[in-house]
C-alpha cells in the first residue's frame, strides 16, 4: 500500500465533478462517469488520452505517493494531515489555465504563485516523517540517469525529483498527446473546462490518497479543509 497527499478540490466543487468526467473516475467514491460531450474528439479518444492520468485521479502533487515508515501508522498520517491543514491558510490564485508539461496537458497556475510553491515544500519535509526510504527498484523507476544533479539529490533525500526549486503545480489532464492529436484535445479540454476555470482558483484543501496494492486506482481517504477545524473523511 503506497500513501500519498494531493491537493484536489472538495467532492462537490464544479472542478471535481467536471475533471471525473473527463478522467472517466470519480477518485473519492470510485465512480466511473460518462465522458462529456465535446466537439471533435469522441468518448473513445477522450478515454484514450486520459487512461495513464485516470488511475491517479484528479489531483496536485504535494507528497509524492510513499510506503509507509516502519514505526508510522495510517491514523497517525491522517491526523497529522488534518491538524497541518487546520492551521494552513486557503490560498488564493488569479485561475488555472491549461497548459502542455513534457508532453502531457495539465491545469497550471496562471501566474507565478510564490506562496503555493512555499506551501508545496512545506508539506515536502513537515510529512517526510512518515516515507519509507526508496527501495533500489522504486528508485529505478525514477530513470536516475535522466534527471539533473539537483533532481537526483531530491530524489534520493526527499523520495521524489520534482520538489522546491524543480516543483511545478500541476493537475493532470492527460497522457502524452502526440503533436498531430494536440489541436484537438486541447479545443475538447478548452470546451469543457472553460465555465470551471473562469474563476480564481482556491487551493483550500488537503487529500490523503491510498494505493491499495500496486497498479491500483488511487482512491480519497480523506479530504480536509485548510484552515478548518472539522475534519471531513471519506472513508
Amino acid at each position: 500500500m503506497r500513501y500519498a497527499i494531493y491537493f484536489t478540490p472538495g467532492r462537490n466543487d464544479p472542478l471535481t465533478r467536471i475533471a471525473a468526467s473527463w478522467l472517466g473516475r470519480d477518485p473519492f467514491s470510485g465512480g466511473q462517469p460518462g465522458a462529456p460531450a465535446v466537439t471533435g474528439l469522441s468518448p473513445a479518444e477522450i478515454a484514450y488520452h486520459t487512461a495513464s492520468a485516470r488511475r491517479y485521479g484528479f489531483h496536485a502533487t504535494l507528497k509524492a505517493p510513499f510506503r509507509l515508515a516502519e514505526n508510522a501508522t495510517e491514523a497517525e498520517l491522517d491526523q497529522a494531515i488534518a491538524s497541518y491543514a487546520a492551521s494552513a491558510e486557503p490560498i488564493l490564485l488569479s485561475k488555472l489555465v491549461p497548459a502542455r508539461i513534457d508532453g502531457f496537458l495539465a491545469l497550471v497556475p496562471g501566474s507565478p504563485a510564490p506562496d503555493l510553491d512555499a506551501f508545496a515544500g512545506d508539506v515536502v519535509t513537515t510529512f517526510d516523517r512518515f516515507r519509507a526510504p526508496l527501495s533500489e527498484a522504486e528508485i529505478k523507476r525514477r530513470n536516475p540517469d535522466a534527471l539533473s544533479p539537483e533532481e537526483f539529490r531530491n530524489l534520493m533525500r526527499w523520495g521524489y525529483p520534482y520538489v522546491f526549486e524543480s516543483f511545478r503545480f500541476h493537475m493532470t489532464l492527460t497522457g502524452r498527446v502526440p503533436d498531430a492529436d494536440l489541436p484537438r484535445v486541447r479545443a475538447a479540454i478548452d470546451e469543457v473546462f472553460a465555465a470551471a476555470l473562469e474563476e480564481p482558483a482556491r487551493i483550500d484543501g488537503l487529500a490523503l490518497f491510498v494505493e491499495p496494492e500496486p497498479g491500483a486506482p488511487f482512491e480519497v481517504k480523506s479530504w480536509y479543509g485548510l484552515g478548518q477545524h472539522t475534519a471531513r473523511k471519506t472513508a
